[in-house]
């Protein structure tokens, strides 16, 4: 990791810059892959998923048999950690639904907001080096609960030509029948535009690289709704002189291993601190099956060090990561000052991994600072909020001076008349 001493706040701004390869060449290929798949449709994702994955697909649907035989292919222990992730995930976003309330705004005028679930939705599930078989349970049980009609699945296949039987297994638990071998940015243009086999859908969800992440922007211009910007992944984690090295370290490897892309911050006000996570990284590191991504994710990461928890609290809300942790003391008190985050972790048992799995929140996150204006998935996600509103006589009368000169205002005489027609 880079090691930051002090910086000023007018430094701030050069260590919030997210590691990205050129956007242009990115977006370049991307519009690319958009325009192939818009008229060529299913080839043009099996010519990619050659040319992206290696492999030769005959059909992109997964067929039931294959559905029917994951299950086996995994061990108890699995099915029970799903299972119980399921039900965390299930009670947070359950509990999230709201009774429609009619309001009486002015006497004879009711007005009401109903919430009607998106009737087709897109999950996008990365596969890759790290099947996330989390993200299939993070989407599908709120666009289950929400009542979505059609709910469809992409995942990139491995070298096989195959999902991953747990990403098959946990789509199945959920409800989600139609589950698609297409990834990166063509299995977002086939959601978008439909092809053969692959249903076009009203909005698409889910986490992935730069590619995914652009692909989403690009068709959203477009009219495809989307998510939010979710990817590369990223984490802060605050920490003072109390905090456990070992703890720091382990929380920030977590997000390091994710890809080259992503990025770990590490704050503390205290020197001696930062030396021993800088050796328990070192330490830890050797063991890790994805050490080489990480250590490429560490020469885009900072530990910085500030004069106090209060600065680094600031730094945080400047840069506006989509996983904050607070290994603090009195991170009650700190955590009514984030304004910025997706997703904060308060105290020092409260890993990010909790939130990434099992402990019931949402782990689809905004990233790139986009969580200043935008909030994680939730089952609103899966709603559009449609208002009613019934006006009697004697509501309108009550009603109609005001609109009439509102509407004179304005120079909308028709506005006007659709009133005044209504009261002659």
């Amino acid at each position: 990791m880079n090691i930051i001493k002090y910086p000023t706040k007018e430094a701030w701004k050069s260590l919030m810059i997210r590691p990205s390869f050129p956007k242009a060449d990115i977006e370049k290929k991307v519009k690319l892959i958009l325009e192939e798949v818009k008229i060529n449709g299913d080839k043009a994702v099996k010519d990619f998923t050659f040319k992206y994955d290696q492999v030769v697909l005959e059909t992109i649907r997964v067929d039931e048999e294959t559905k029917r035989k994951a299950e086996k292919k995994l061990n108890n222990q699995l099915i029970e950690a799903i299972k119980l992730a399921k039900n965390n995930i299930y009670k947070f976003h359950n509990s999230q639904k709201t009774v429609l309330q009619k309001i009486e705004t002015s006497k004879g005028i009711q007005c009401w907001q109903k919430s009607i679930p998106i009737e087709k939705v897109g999950l996008y599930i990365p596969g890759g080096t790290a099947p996330l078989l989390s993200t299939v349970l993070m989407l599908a049980i709120p666009a289950k609960i929400a009542g979505c009609n059609e709910v469809i699945l992409c995942s990139p296949p491995d070298k096989n030509g195959n999902i991953h039987p747990a990403i098959l297994y946990a789509a199945n638990i959920c409800g989600v029948n139609k589950i698609y071998k297409a990834g990166g940015a063509q299995a977002i243009a086939a959601m978008a535009y439909g092809t053969n086999e692959i249903p076009s859908v009203y909005k698409i969800f889910g986490p992935g690289n730069q590619f995914v992440t652009i692909a989403k922007q690009m068709i959203s211009i477009e009219g495809i709704a989307i998510d939010m910007p979710a990817g590369p992944s990223e984490l802060l984690v605050v920490a003072d002189k109390n905090a456990n090295a070992d703890f720091v370290a382990a929380d920030l490897l977590s997000q390091a291993e994710h890809g080259t892309d992503s990025q770990v911050i590490f704050i503390t006000n205290n020197e001696t601190l930062l030396q021993n996570v800088l050796k328990a990284l070192n330490f830890q590191l050797q063991d890790l099956p994805r050490k080489i991504i990480a250590k490429e994710c560490l020469k885009n990461s900072y530990a910085i060090i500030v004069n106090s928890i209060d600065e680094a609290i600031d730094f945080s809300n400047a840069y506006a990561p989509e996983h904050l942790i607070l290994n603090i003391d009195d991170f009650e008190k700190q955590s009514e000052r984030i304004t910025h985050a997706g997703s904060v972790f308060l105290g020092k048992y409260s890993c990010e991994s909790a939130g990434d799995y099992a402990s019931g929140t949402n782990h689809t996150l905004p990233t790139n600072g986009y969580c200043r204006s935008s909030g994680g998935v939730n089952l609103d996600s899966f709603y559009k909020k449609v208002t009613f509103q019934q006006i009697t006589k004697e509501g309108l009368e009550a009603i109609a001076p005001s609109i009439e000169v509102l509407a004179n205002a304005e120079n909308l005489y028709a506005h006007k008349n659709a009133v005044t027609i209504r009261l002659k």
